[in-house]
Parts: structure tokens; sequence; C-alpha cells
């Protein structure tokens, strides 16, 4: 190939930098010794390797990691892009899909070169490690459509705009926004990591990091079946929602369908993130029965107060011997339910050291969620508005959201549709 004999000879630092400094395909080489190689020598096609182990198909009329069983480790990253047109922007995502698909396999993006005067093309820390059920999941958020440079601003959904400010959010600048998102999902962090980091590193000069976030989730299991995780507060996370499972429901609730948005989101989905810090020092001192109370669920079996089973439907109508609701007016689960609106949850607890010299915790939750449209989101979140009793020990630090391309066929591209004429 064209790229091994570019590389056969050994050539020196100074000889490499006027190299990969020269022209087009020098900006598209760039830092990495990898870069654009892809769009000098012409897009290539990796294909699924169904003999990888714990493998999960990148090809598919959906992006992967949106209905994915959750895995146990994310690894989220906001991007700002740096190109200024709008052919470069569509070379990126034609760059990415082939090494988004050997990261998938659990391959390096690139064999090691024999010349040892270049930069490796892989960082090489997923090195041994097998695909870990990695998936990844690319999105494209507001402020991508407000770059005049990238004329994308017809093709701007009404629907993607930033969120609200919402009752009780604290905002840091350094959590919020992005152009576009990496969401990298794995059962190894070093995996979902390394993931991100190559693709990055790929495209230097095109891409920058905006800001990131690690999380995890850690499953019990019960006759070798997974259960449902507890967070920081170490209540059951994610007990209700859609059915992932069925076709029908997902299209109701996760999945754009066609004339529901602009042409190119058909299949796509809308992805909500807020980080949130749990103010772990305070719940630490309140009361069992408080914090069951907050919820309106049992700590230790997830069930709805008063019930046994985690998925036993929550009794809004039932009063006690006072007469007062059961489920409290003040409660998370029965604000939620109220709010007659649903999503697809994919959250993880992160811990990232401590906000400040108080010593107390920067920990909490990523909270993701899938809806075809951000209204079901925005629904949820006003029903807790000021009334929520959770309210007291979170504050809501982080937020963004993404338009989530539809899945990538064999010969295609990430987001392909979105540079087409529709």
């Amino acid at each position: 190939m064209a790229e091994e004999k570019l590389f056969d000879k050994k050539i020196s630092r100074r000889q490499m930098l006027k190299l990969t400094g020269a022209g087009a395909a020098g900006a598209a080489i760039g830092a990495s010794g990898l870069g654009g190689l892809l769009n000098v020598f012409g897009m290539t096609t990796e294909e699924d390797n169904p003999s990888s182990k714990n493998k999960i198909n990148f090809y598919g009329a959906h992006q992967s990691g949106i209905i994915t069983p959750v895995q146990t480790h994310v690894y989220f990253a906001s991007l700002e892009v740096l190109v200024k047109s709008q052919g470069e922007l569509k070379e990126l995502f034609q760059q990415w899909t082939p090494m988004a698909v050997r990261l998938m396999n659990g391959e390096p993006i690139g064999e090691l070169s024999s010349n040892g005067f270049i930069p490796a093309k892989d960082t090489g820390e997923a090195g041994g490690l097998d695909a870990s059920g990695l998936t990844l999941t690319f999105g494209a958020g507001p402020s991508l459509f407000d770059k005049n440079e990238l004329g994308l601003s017809s093709k701007r959904p009404a629907e993607l705009k930033d969120l609200p400010h919402f009752p009780k959010d604290q905002l840091d600048p350094a959590y919020t926004g992005g152009d576009i998102c990496i969401q990298a999902c794995a059962e190894d962090p070093q995996v979902a990591f390394h993931a991100v980091r190559n693709l990055i590193r790929a495209a230097s000069g095109k891409v920058r990091l905006k800001w990131s976030q690690a999380g995890f989730n850690s499953y019990p299991e019960k006759n070798k079946k997974r259960e449902t995780p507890r967070n920081l507060f170490a209540f059951k996370d994610g007990t209700s929602g859609p059915d992932a499972a069925s076709k029908q429901a997902m299209n109701d609730v996760v999945w754009v369908q066609p004339g529901e948005s602009k042409g190119w989101l058909a299949g796509g989905s809308y992805m909500a993130v807020r980080r949130i810090q749990m103010h772990l020092e305070t719940w630490d001192r309140t009361a069992l029965s408080e914090q069951e109370a907050t919820f309106g669920r049992h700590r230790e079996t997830g069930a709805p107060i008063g019930l046994k089973g985690e998925h036993d439907e929550v009794p809004l109508d039932q009063k006690d011997a006072s007469g007062a609701p059961v489920i409290p007016v003040d409660s998370h689960v029965r604000l939620a339910k109220e709010a007659k609106a649903q999503i697809h949850r994919r959250s993880f607890s992160y811990s990232s050291g401590t906000m400040d010299a108080t010593g107390a915790y920067d920990a909490g939750l990523l909270f993701i969620s899938y809806q075809k449209d951000p209204e079901q989101f925005i629904a949820i979140q006003k029903s807790f508005g000021r009334a929520d009793k959770l309210n007291e020990y979170i504050t809501h630090r982080g937020s963004a959201l993404f338009a989530c391309f539809p899945g990538v066929q064999k010969g295609s591209y990430i987001g392909e549709a979105l540079f087409k004429t529709l």
C-alpha cells in the first residue's frame, strides 16, 4: 500500500516535520503521525469482526450505545470543532468511521510501523485487552450549527437548542455544551478512555476537548442476571423506563421517526447530559426514613414505599391511616411519574476528587438520557422544579444536548445524511 511505502524508509524528525507540514496532506496527518492518512489515501472500509471477543457491532440502523445494555464504564467527551469548512467536517467523520469500527473490534486503529522514528498510530494502552463491549456514540450540539463557516444552519433541527435553565441549576461553564460529543461505554475503563483518546489524537488540529467525564456502574447479580445498579446515595438507579427490547417502545420514546425532525436525524435520537453533584456529606447525616421519603422508595429493595417489589407499580393514589399520600408529594419518584413523559436513561456515577478547600466530594451522577424529542426530558425536569425533595441533596453543575446521528451502513460514514441535500 502507498501508506506502507511512505513509512518504509527511516527519516529524520526534521524531515518528518517537513513532510507533515507540507500542503493539505501534512495538515491532515498532524501531530499524531496518523491524523488524516485516510483522507490522503482515500476512505477505507473496516468490517465488524464477528470473532472479536466481547464485541458489539458498529454498523446498523441505529448507533450503538443508545439502547445497548448499559456497560460498567463510560468516558464522555464534549468537543469543540476547529475546522473551517463543511468539507473538512465531513472528512473528519469519514476519518473516524473506520477507526471506530476497529476500536469496537478491540483492535488498534493502525498496525505498528517498522519505522521507529515516527509516533505509533495507536497509543497502545488497550493492548492485550479485548473489545470489552465498547460502544461509540457520536452527536452534534446546537453550537455546531451556529458556525457560519460550516454552512449547516439550515439543517439545524428546531428541537436542537440549549436546555433551558431549570430551578436549582448552578451550571459551571467548564461542564456545559459542546459542538460534537463522543460517548464511549465499555466493560473496561481503559478501553473506553483509549477509544476517545485515539479518536481525538487522530483529529489533531480539527477538534479540541472542551470537557469530559469518566463514570462507572456496578451491577449486583442474582441468578446470573444483572440487577439495577445503585447510585452513590445507595438507592437503585434506573428502575423504571421503557422496554429497550420493544421496537415499538423505542420508536415511541427514543428513535426520531421520518418527518418528526430534520430528515438527516431519522433513526437517530437526542441525548441530554447532566453532570449532577450529589452532596454526600449532607446525605450521610440524613435518617434512613427521610432518605426513603426523598426518593419515594425503600433503599434496600428499590420498591415503592409500602410495597415489596422493585418493579411494583408506584401507588400514587394510596393514602396512609392519616390520609396523607403513602408516596410523599415531594418525592422524586412521584414527581417523575406525574410528568407523564418517558425517556431512556443511561446514567453513571462519577467521583472526581473534591470541590474546594472544604473537602466536599466532587461526586455524583453523569445523567444521560435518550429521547426522540428533548421536550420529553424537559417535561420531567420541570415537574421536579423546586418541589423535588431531592434538590436538597444535589446540584446540577453541567448540561448539554446533542442530536445523535442514525446508524452507519457499510460503505457509509458517521453523520453522512447531514452532508446530503435533504
